[in-house]
C-alpha cells in the first residue's frame, strides 16, 4: 500500500512539475528558437490541451482494459516524450512533445484518482486523496525554484532544464512495475476471484465485503448522463470549472493581475500566491476526514466569491488591502480545489469512475485555458475591476452548485458515497 500510494503521489507531483518547469527557461528558450508570441502562447498551451485529449480518452480505456494498462502507459509515454525534449530544435517539435506529454498527464488524472480511491481504507481515503493535490502544487513550486536557479547559476541548456521531468519520469516507472490491478475494477468487470485473491491481499479487511457489493455491470459514456449519475456529473464537471477558471487566471498572469494594483514581485508574485495556496490544501489535507467534504467545499466558494468581489468593486483599495484579499482567495480557493479530485473518484461507480473523473478533467481544462486566454484581454479591455467581478461570477456559480449538489461522503465506502444521489 505505501508503494501505490508513493507512486501515485509521484504522479501528481510529476503533473506539476512538468507545467512548472515551464516558466523559467521562457525567456531563453524564446531568444534561442527565435519564438514569437503566437509559438511561446502554443507551447505555453499544448500541456492543457494535452490534458483535455488525455484525461477523457484514459477514463475510458482504465475503465475498459484496467486501472493497471494505464497507470503504466501513461507513466512510459509520459517518460519518452520529456526524454525528446533534450533534442528538440525546433518550435513545432516542442509543441508535439508538450502535446503528448499533457496526454499522458490527462491520462494520469483520470486513472490516478480512482485508484487511490480504490485501494484507500475508508476511514484515510480523503486524506490520502487529498495529498495527490499537495504533491501538485509541492511539483509545481519545486519545479520553478529548480528551473529558475538552473537557467541563472549554471550553464545548463533550456533543453536539459526542460528535460529534468524525465529522470522523475524513469524513476516513477520502474516503481510502477509489479503493481497489482485494482479489485474493485476486476469485481466490476466480472473477474470475481482475482478481485476476492487481491482484495485479500492489498484492502482493509473490511473493504472485501463492500467490493462484493460492487455491481457487475458494462460502463459506458451515456451512463454520465444517465437518470441516476446526471446530477454526479454535473456536480464534479461544474465545480471542477468553476474552482480552477479563475485560480488559473490569476496565479498565471499573478505578477501582471497584481501590478495592476500597485504590487509586483516578491511576496505578492505567483510564488507568494502558490505558497499560501499549498498551506491551504495542507489544511484540507488535515481536515478532510474529520470535518468532512462539504465544510471544505461549500462555505470557502461563498466566501473567495465576496473576496473578488470587493476586489471588483473596491477601485480605490490600498495595495496592502487587496494584497491580503489575493491571499485569502489564494488559500480558500486551494481548500476547495483539493475536493475536485477527491469528489469524482467517491460518486461515481467503479465501471465509470474513471470515464467521469477523466471527463470532469477535460471540463476543468476548458476553465483553465478559458482564463488564462481571456484574462490579459479582459483587463485590457475591460480593466481590473470588470474582470475581477467576472471571476467573482465564476466562483459564485460554483458556490451555488455545490450548496445544492455537493454531497457529504465522509466515513462511506465507496459504493455507499457512489450510491448517493440514486437512494
Amino acid at each position: 500500500m505505501i508503494r501505490m500510494v508513493t507512486v501515485l503521489i509521484g504522479g501528481m507531483f510529476l503533473d506539476g512539475y512538468v507545467l512548472g518547469i515551464l516558466g523559467p527557461v521562457t525567456g531563453v528558450m524564446a531568444e534561442d528558437l527565435q519564438l514569437t508570441v503566437l509559438w511561446q502562447g502554443l507551447i505555453a498551451a499544448a500541456a492543457l490541451i494535452g490534458i483535455l485529449v488525455g484525461s477523457p480518452l484514459g477514463g475510458w480505456a482504465a475503465d475498459k482494459w484496467g486501472r493497471k494498462s494505464i497507470f503504466m502507459f501513461d507513466i512510459g509515454l509520459f517518460a519518452v516524450a520529456s526524454g525528446m525534449q533534450f533534442f528538440i530544435d525546433s518550435p513545432v517539435w516542442l509543441v508535439v512533445v508538450r502535446l503528448m506529454m499533457g496526454v499522458a498527464i490527462g491520462a494520469e488524472y483520470a486513472v490516478g484518482w480512482p485508484l487511490m480511491s480504490e485501494f484507500s481504507p475508508t476511514h484515510l481515503r480523503g486524506r490520502l486523496m487529498a495529498s495527490m493535490q499537495i504533491a501538485w502544487y509541492a511539483g509545481f513550486m519545486l519545479a520553478f525554484l529548480i528551473g529558475h536557479l538552473l537557467n541563472e547559476y549554471t550553464d545548463l541548456s533550456w533543453h536539459f532544464i526542460l528535460g529534468t521531468s524525465t529522470f522523475i519520469a524513469v524513476a516513477l516507472f520502474l516503481g510502477r512495475l509489479g503493481m497489482p490491478e485494482s479489485p474493485r475494477w476486476l469485481w466490476s468487470v466480472g473477474r470475481k476471484d482475482e478481485a476476492r485473491t487481491l482484495a485479500g491481499k492489498y484492502l482493509p479487511d473490511d473493504a472485501l465485503d463492500d467490493v462484493q457489493h460492487e455491481d457487475v455491470r458494462k460502463g459506458s459514456f451515456g451512463m454520465l448522463f444517465s437518470k441516476q449519475y446526471w446530477r454526479s456529473t454535473l456536480f464534479i464537471s461544474g465545480f471542477w470549472f468553476c474552482a480552477v477558471t479563475p485560480y488559473f487566471a490569476i496565479a498565471t498572469f499573478a505578477d501582471s493581475v497584481l501590478n495592476q494594483y500597485g504590487l509586483a514581485g516578491g511576496l505578492a508574485g505567483g510564488v507568494g500566491l502558490s505558497a499560501v495556496a499549498l498551506a491551504g490544501v495542507v489544511v484540507a489535507f488535515l481536515l478532510i476526514d474529520k470535518a468532512g467534504r462539504r465544510v471544505l467545499t461549500v462555505p470557502p466558494q461563498w466566501l473567495c466569491a465576496v473576496v473578488l468581489g470587493i476586489i471588483g468593486i473596491w477601485a480605490g483599495a490600498p495595495a496592502a488591502v487587496v494584497l491580503i484579499l489575493f491571499l485569502i482567495f489564494s488559500f480558500f480557493n486551494a481548500m476547495y480545489t483539493s475536493l475536485t479530485g477527491v469528489y469524482p473518484s467517491e460518486v461515481l461507480p467503479t465501471e465509470i469512475r474513471g470515464l467521469g473523473t477523466g471527463f470532469a478533467a477535460a471540463v476543468s481544462r476548458v476553465g483553465a485555458g478559458i482564463g488564462i486566454f481571456l484574462l490579459p484581454m479582459s483587463m485590457e479591455s475591460l480593466g481590473s475591476g470588470p474582470t475581477m467581478l467576472i471571476a467573482a461570477g465564476v466562483a459564485l456559480a460554483g458556490a451555488g452548485l455545490s450548496q445544492w449538489l455537493a454531497p457529504e461522503t465522509k466515513g462511506k465506502t465507496l459504493t455507499e458515497a457512489a450510491a448517493g444521489y440514486t437512494h
